[in-house]
């Protein structure tokens, strides 16, 4: 049931004129802004352990922008999943930041990992990865195993490749770079109490992926941090792909893995309304810490 419900909303988002679902996501996040919540609630938090400097007045409108960029996160979610290609495509905004490098890279023969966070529309951003230079990436099922099959056609309808994520998924991003071509991965969630490794992140200690640093130094594929900004209004979506700071492929994984986070600091600066604030970035803390949420 909740499956069906879900699915029929997410029909209901693709169905209706691009317009009117932003301004229904603009009006939902709008609405988050003013009502207490958890979202509101762990925005709130990392907007204030990121980014001190903003006064009380401009944390508060960041919060609201932010939780409008929120809304259209899940709204587009239909769109984005069941659009034809070509409606997609008609949204994809040239030139695209850093497509010379990464061309560059892949008739090199080097691969590409492209670093996409929870930075804008990553759903759009590994739509355009797939159209200009293929793209295979990590995929984790839903919780609603119903979902499943809608999400994984959605996101390879323009030619993604996914994979588990296990280690025959992981040998699949190896054989991708051998080959000389790109991979996605998100390199921005919490791995868990075992799975990562603390590095600074806006100065706060974050629990934090070393796959991506393994696999660069491991291949020497050149690294792309990249977000897919939401153009106002209707305009569309541009990809913006920039080097990754240098080290993220040292062979010191402390040295690695700051270089990555600072990579994804320096998207985010660049437009911090639509990196996803009210995600638990800092969920995991180091012994002896404190909770933060």
């Amino acid at each position: 049931m909740r499956t069906r419900l879900i699915a029929g909303l997410l029909r209901l988002f693709a169905a209706l004129p691009f317009s009117w679902n932003r301004l229904l996501a603009t009006l939902i996040g709008a609405l988050m802004a003013l009502i207490p919540g958890a979202l509101r609630r762990i925005t709130d938090i990392n907007l204030r352990l990121c980014l001190p400097e903003l006064t009380p007045r401009e944390r508060k409108t960041l919060l609201r922008h932010s939780l409008i960029e929120t809304a259209k996160t899940v709204l587009e979610a239909g769109p984005m999943w069941m659009w034809s290609p070509a409606k997609i495509k008609s949204l994809i905004v040239e030139p695209i930041e850093g497509e010379a490098d990464i061309k560059a890279a892949l008739r090199a023969g080097r691969g590409v990992i492209l670093a996409t966070p929870h930075h804008g529309s990553w759903e759009m951003a590994g739509h355009i990865a797939a159209v200009r230079w293929g793209i295979t990436t990590l995929y984790k099922p839903p919780r609603l195993i119903g979902m499943d099959k809608l999400i994984r056609q959605g996101r390879q309808q323009l030619g993604a490749q996914l994979v588990a994520t296990d280690a025959k998924g992981i040998r699949s991003l190896y054989e991708t770079l051998s080959r000389g071509g790109a991979i996605g991965i998100l390199p921005d969630q919490d791995p868990g109490e075992s799975g990562g490794i603390f590095a600074p992140f806006f100065g706060i200690p974050a629990n934090s992926m070393v796959l991506l640093s393994r696999l660069a130094r491991k291949t020497g594929a050149p690294v792309f941090i990249c977000f897919c900004e939401r153009l106002p209004g209707t305009q569309g979506y541009k990809l913006h792909c920039l080097p990754a700071p240098a080290g993220v492929d040292d062979a010191d994984a402390t040295v690695a893995v700051t270089a990555m986070n600072a990579g994804i600091e320096n998207c985010v600066r660049l437009c911090p309304e639509q990196y996803q604030w009210s995600y638990r970035r800092f969920r995991t803390r180091p012994a002896g810490e404190p909770k933060i949420y």
